[in-house]
């Protein structure tokens, strides 16, 4: 964080990889990944044989959640699985990259999930990039309401699309002995599929 002329040789390395793929879309299962990738176009706007290339590239880019709420409304297959599910909102989602429907519409669309709405899930789960690692202590107090929040809705589940996130959620959950688990929206997808799979 904050190493600007890596990020800028990454973000270079990243934008010749995608076009030698000749992808029209990119689609990233990482919230904080795909808000990195979609601000290429700032992050080298001052450079000019590369800004018109990281525009492209940032245009292309698509969270996970997006491609697949457009697909359509019932994304997975009838399951006789009842599952209480929790969602809680990344920031490099929610609040980076402006998306609050796609990932809710992706978890309406499979068929025995029950989506219990979860309190402040718009807030911050203190992962925050390597802030829990630089700052643990502050970390787990802003991860502390959070838990007592998802503890109190009884769910199995609480679902969110970024890495970091997964892990401070699933990490407290257990410290706490709160008996859920912190799993991606797309895993509960491909649970619906497999359901469907065994028949």
């Amino acid at each position: 964080a904050g190493d600007i002329d890596v990020a800028r040789n990454l973000a270079r390395r990243n934008i010749t990889a995608f076009e030698d793929s000749g992808a029209e879309l990119i689609a990233v299962n990482a919230a904080g990944c795909g808000a990195m990738m979609k601000d290429y176009a700032h992050l080298l706007h001052e450079d000019p044989d590369w800004s018109s290339r990281a525009s492209a590239i940032s245009g292309k880019v698509r969270d996970v959640s997006e491609l697949l709420a457009s697909a359509g409304p019932s994304m997975g297959a009838e399951t006789e699985y009842d599952l209480d599910v929790c969602y809680d909102a990344p920031c490099h989602l929610l609040h980076a990259q402006r998306l609050a429907r796609p990932p809710l519409d992706v978890l309406a669309g499979i068929p025995g999930l029950n989506l219990i709405p979860l309190e402040d899930a718009d807030q911050c789960c203190g992962a925050a990039g390597i802030y829990n690692l630089l700052e643990p202590e502050a970390s787990a107090a802003v991860l502390a309401p959070k838990l007592e929040h998802i503890a109190r809705t009884g769910a199995k589940y609480v679902t969110t699309g970024n890495p970091g996130c997964l892990m401070q959620i699933g990490a407290g959950l257990a410290i706490a002995g709160i008996p859920a688990r912190a799993v991606h929206p797309v895993d509960l997808l491909d649970a619906s599929y497999a359901a469907l799979e065994r028949g």
